[in-house]
């Protein structure tokens, strides 16, 4: 069910976005905020899917509800003419894949646990590359950019086996899954020290750039092969979507081993440094189709692992899983939302090179954020750290499964 549904929400809107801008008699500008209600409402029903987290009966509903909604706006769709219902009919999509995502990824791992590794790694990812390697990607006069909408991260929270007894009384780890709201509420803030709250905006911003990067680059690269200088062809620049998301499966796979002997810091460290390098080399060889295909499934490779990583490390300098959490997933989905929409805007106002200048500002940027996030670590007090940490990488952007 997750396969089919993600995969078709995720795949669809960029092969018929601008058939759908015809059909809808709008500007770019205006079909791109498609996308936005999109990604909102999907953050909101990732919020949503908790309050069906308490009994199984509440859970199956919940997911027997959105897959069917799912599948009605499915066929909606083509009778909307204006906008703003389509706008309205995708917002509704993204609710329910928010809530699918939340009970989906619960109750695996309620029912699974240990072994619920292996079926929260795969459905998405693999669901987009399916879908996409069979869409006809029609040829229509007058085409602009066609828009993806980001893949992301599912991560599950899991209290530890033991109670860490070395934190001081104000930040005891409170077990279980936690949401904005009352994380936002809770009293025992007080006395943190800055090096606390600044930890948290940094590591979020630091997500805020790469995964919405992750949204901007799938969008785009497909316009940006077709036009000029490199002019490829509508079907072999088809291809480049698939290779992103492939590329993206096989990352974190990787690092599923790898995170096992690497610490988490350095894995960030590593993947914020590829991805600038990846996109300075496409800079430097921005006439060669061969070194995009290249660049492409390289930048995939560096984006996979940077949300988990970054997680993992900010709640091992931290030593507390509620906010930390909270707020990454928080900043991870805004970024989603805003980068892509102002990539595209740019994209379409200053032309197909603006892609990867935009792609570079923003991998500096996430590079300064992270150099501020190793700083205020340093300052940060030293809390004796609870036992190493096992990253299972999964597919969307809610939650976080991990083993202390």
């Amino acid at each position: 069910s997750v396969f089919f549904s993600f995969g078709l929400c995720i795949a669809f809107l960029g092969p018929t976005l601008l058939d759908l801008r015809c059909q809808t008699h709008s500007s770019l500008p205006q079909i791109s905020w498609v996308f936005f209600s999109q990604q909102l409402c999907l953050l909101l029903g990732s919020a949503l899917g908790g309050v069906f987290k308490r009994t199984l009966a509440q859970s199956l509903w919940a997911l027997f509800t959105s897959t069917l909604a799912i599948s009605l706006v499915f066929a909606v769709i083509p009778f909307c003419h204006d906008v703003k219902v389509l706008a309205s009919v995708i917002a509704l999509a993204g609710l329910a894949m928010g809530c699918i995502d939340t009970v989906a990824n619960m109750q695996l791992v309620r029912i699974y646990q240990k072994d619920s590794a292996f079926f929260l790694q795969l459905p998405v990812p693999l669901a987009v590359l399916f879908l996409l390697s069979k869409e006809r990607l029609l040829t229509c006069s007058q085409r602009k950019p066609l828009l993806l909408p980001a893949d992301e991260l599912a991560l599950e929270t899991r209290p530890p086996d033991k109670e860490d007894t070395s934190l001081a009384p104000k930040f005891q780890p409170h077990p279980g899954q936690e949401d904005l709201f009352s994380c936002c509420q809770r009293k025992n803030f007080r006395g943190a020290p800055c090096s606390f709250f600044a930890i948290h905006i940094t590591a979020a911003l630091v997500l805020f750039m790469t995964d919405g990067m992750m949204g901007a680059y799938s969008a785009f690269v497909y316009s940006y092969a077709v036009e000029k200088p490199l002019s490829v062809g509508h079907k072999v620049a088809g291809y480049l979507p698939s290779l992103f998301w492939g590329f993206i499966t096989l990352g974190r796979l990787i690092s599923i081993p790898v995170s096992s002997r690497m610490r988490p810091a350095t894995m960030v460290f590593i993947n914020v440094v590829g991805v600038l390098v990846t996109f300075l080399f496409l800079l430097i060889f921005s006439y060669n189709v061969i070194f995009l295909f290249v660049g492409t499934a390289s930048l995939g490779l560096f984006l996979s692992s940077t949300f988990p990583s970054m997680l993992a490390y900010t709640e091992d300098i931290l030593q507390y899983k509620g906010c930390a959490t909270t707020v990454l997933v928080t900043g991870a989905g805004i970024g989603e939302m805003v980068l892509q929409m102002l990539v595209g805007l740019i994209f379409q106002a200053q032309g197909s090179y603006s892609f990867l200048v935009c792609g570079m500002i923003i991998g500096c940027l996430a590079f300064i954020f992270y150099v501020l996030l190793l700083f205020f670590h340093r300052m940060h007090p030293e809390l004796s750290s609870g036992g190493n940490m096992t990253l299972i990488v999964t597919t969307y952007t809610t939650h976080k499964t991990y083993r202390h």
